[in-house]
């Protein structure tokens, strides 16, 4: 395999809310999202096609105080919205940079963006724009990382990345256990065994039951993602 040849040609990335915060209590650090889309140009630029799924956490906690004995469904479409934010300076940072963006949002919002429909997701992704799915899936009671796993069975993506702050899946957590040693790849069934938190059991289920493989890897290193996307050794694979 040659440096430049990716091994996956379709990815869906899950970066979390709060991977866009770095070092602040809350909102969107402008640097850690300067990096970010660097990191994405790099793989845009060997030919993966690129779907994000945003969470909403480094906005919404910022409100969450204020939500105290809210209504769950309630909480979760404020949530939702965080997500939209999120996607909308994502995008926008993405244009800064030279890379052809879309917000596609499960709820409808058409002034800031598009309506989540499948077939112009594909269509873009074709046409090497990275698509950002806000907004969740639409409904309350589900996380981001279901929806990373349902968009990215939906836009046939070969692989969903989970974006973290650790280097992959532990033994234990290896804050708390520094003789915890790293998997370079697991099945479902061990990380079910072994009751390994990789994502929420439905985002997990749905995974498992498409042969969607998971790699869950660190965010913050540099030039990890590409590295991911080569093939090269990086993270912990959870496959069939």
């Amino acid at each position: 395999m040659t440096q430049s040849t990716p091994a996956y040609k379709r990815i869906l990335l899950k970066l979390s809310g709060e991977a866009l915060m770095g070092e602040d209590q809350f909102g969107i650090n402008r640097k850690v999202l300067q990096q970010t889309v660097e990191e994405i140009k790099s793989i845009v630029e060997i030919g993966v096609e690129v779907g994000i799924v945003v969470g909403g956490g480094n906005i919404f906690r910022g409100v969450a105080l204020g939500a105290t004995g809210m209504d769950r469904a309630t909480g979760d479409y404020m949530g939702m919205l965080a997500t939209v934010m999120n996607a909308m300076a994502l995008a926008d940072c993405c244009r800064n940079n030279g890379l052809d963006a879309r917000v596609q949002s499960a709820l409808h919002m058409e002034q800031v963006a598009e309506p989540y429909i499948r077939g112009k997701a594909l269509r873009h992704l074709r046409l090497g724009r990275v698509v950002i799915f806000a907004a969740g899936t639409g409904n309350p009671f589900m996380t981001t990382d279901t929806t990373a796993a349902l968009r990215g069975a939906e836009i046939g993506a070969e692989v969903v990345l989970k974006a973290t702050k650790v280097d992959g899946i532990y033994t234990a957590d290896p804050k708390l256990h520094p003789d915890a040693t790293m998997f370079d790849e697991l099945t479902f069934d061990q990380a079910l065994r072994a009751n390994l938190k990789v994502m929420d059991a439905t985002a997990f289920a749905l995974c498992r039951e498409q042969h969607l493989p998971i790699k869950v890897f660190n965010m913050t290193k540099h030039g990890a993602l590409k590295r991911v996307v080569l093939g090269e050794k990086e993270g912990t694979l959870v496959h069939s």
